[in-house]
């Protein structure tokens, strides 16, 4: 039997909104034919930014977005992207299929962009091939209010008021692509650029310094001991990959043994970031400053016939698997994890959307983060786990991946995962501190682990009402199916 003890009377720490952000690089279709479609398009657009789209990420709450990149944005110089789009330089983007931009998307479209959206903008710097003053110009440019060069200048390219832009990441992966750094070099080239990126009187910054590949433990606690009074958050970035990097395996065409050991590589973020944590807690017993989960999901092989430097994948049932049990575990450390950004969100990787011409499909990833939406900002429920566990290739993961929270207004929010790809199986959760009276939910499955949503049948895998739910006193009884995502409003 699996057993869960709600606590609901213990529910204090607050799931920071910003767990559920969202990553847009430079990066085959992910700006130019996905966010950005340009103002001369026959598609319904915004100033040039895809209406449908917009529509879709306003509907999920998104709350903030990471730009220009991951690595990306250490070869990305932000004055060729300012001005007359006509008069910027273009670059060729060496990481992404060595194709050539044209930078008509820079840094006004994505604040048009944030706007648009009515999230919080989160900038990522270059420390790779940049300056200490070309990152302390951008700050300047964006947000500074009294009059001096950089606001000049932003106001003759059409803005005169600042900007407020709280997040910045002082450089990304700069132990790869954004410099081949080893951390003792890079805490000091830290320590130095965070000096001179200056709050100015109406904006503070949260400054994110680079964090670690997965589990390399030794540059976290190098960075804290290091760097750590001088930062608002460190990074951290995994991917899941079901085989290896060279041959990471179908998007689509995998057996049961794929999708279990997708969910083993899957469910080892809660090791990740327990094992980050707890380092962290040594030197900021606190808890101030945040672990940023800034570039997680999965990475499958590229969809056949298309640019392996774009990263275009499918979606499936099997990747929403993935995205609730990662944010069960986000939701479960939000004492430690303030932001995580899933990549990414538009055509690349683990993605919300697809889209082809004038046509849009929201994927089961999609889906997942507006069924987990009502936990942004509520109050985390402790929860006593008694999970059964499924043995595979000679390692053990949970059957069932849950978290809980509570709204002001009461409402608890309960989102469950069953992992196993072919057994239903019967949750008895026991409600303490919260007379509840009434239970609804909705689910996520399909028949088939591959099931994904395409242009020609875009409804596939959607969330559909679920009634296998009852409350029996202090109990609540679920029944959940095979490889499902179950999230359940209790009153």
């Amino acid at each position: 039997m699996n057993r869960i003890v709600l606590n609901v009377d213990a529910a204090s720490t607050r799931i920071s909104r910003h767990v559920y952000g969202h990553f847009a690089e430079h990066l085959g279709r992910c700006i130019y034919d996905g966010f950005w479609v340009g103002t001369d398009s026959p598609i319904p657009n915004t100033r040039g930014i895809r209406n449908d789209l917009v529509d879709a990420l306003r509907a999920i709450d998104i709350p903030n977005l990471r730009w220009p990149g991951g690595c990306f944005a250490d070869d990305y110089h932000w004055r060729d992207g300012v001005g007359p789009q006509a008069q910027r330089a273009s670059m060729v983007n060496a990481h992404w299929g060595g194709v050539t931009e044209d930078n008509s998307f820079g840094t006004h479209e994505f604040m048009d962009l944030c706007e648009l959206l009515a999230c919080e903008p989160y900038v990522c710097g270059n420390v790779g091939s940049g300056t200490v003053r070309e990152m302390s110009d951008w700050v300047q440019y964006m947000t500074a209010s009294a009059s001096c060069p950089m606001s000049d200048l932003r106001a003759a390219n059409g803005r005169p008021d600042p900007w407020k832009v709280r997040y910045w990441g002082v450089g990304n992966e700069t132990w790869g692509c954004g410099g081949n750094m080893r951390v003792e070099y890079y805490a000091d080239v830290y320590r130095r650029y965070a000096t001179y990126l200056r709050n100015q009187p109406d904006n503070r910054l949260y400054r994110i310094a680079v964090g670690a590949n997965s589990d390399d433990y030794h540059w976290t606690d190098v960075m804290m001991r290091d760097a750590g009074p001088m930062m608002d958050g460190l990074s951290l970035h995994y991917y899941t990959v079901t085989g290896s990097w060279s041959k990471k395996g179908s998007a689509t065409e995998f057996s049961a043994d794929e999708w279990m050991t997708c969910m083993r590589k899957a469910y080892r973020i809660e090791e990740l970031v327990t094992r980050h944590a707890t380092i962290m807690d040594r030197y900021d017993p606190d808890k101030r400053v945040g672990l940023i989960v800034d570039e997680w999901g999965t990475w499958h092989d590229v969809e056949p016939g298309t640019n392996p430097g774009f990263l275009y994948q499918q979606n499936t049932l099997r990747d929403a698997l993935v995205a609730g049990l990662s944010l069960n575990s986000f939701n479960t450390h939000a004492d430690r994890v303030h932001m995580a950004n899933i990549a990414q969100t538009i055509n690349v990787l683990q993605a919300m959307a697809l889209t082809s011409a004038e046509r849009l499909v929201l994927t089961p990833t999609y889906h997942v983060f507006e069924m987990y939406k009502g936990h942004q900002n509520a109050s985390l429920i402790p929860l006593v786990l008694d999970i059964e566990q499924i043995e595979f290739d000679g390692a053990q993961i949970p059957r069932v991946s849950a978290s809980a929270s509570v709204s002001d207004a009461g409402r608890v929010l309960v989102t469950l995962c069953n992992l196993d790809p072919s057994a239903p199986t019967t949750l008895t959760c026991e409600l303490r501190g919260v007379r509840a009276t009434s239970v609804t939910g909705r689910v996520l499955t399909a028949p088939e682990t591959n099931a994904h949503n395409t242009f020609d049948d875009p409804d596939r895998v959607t969330p559909q009402p679920f009634d296998g739910a009852e409350i029996d006193g202090a109990t609540l009884i679920v029944r959940m199916p095979a490889k499902s995502v179950v999230v359940l409003q209790v009153e």
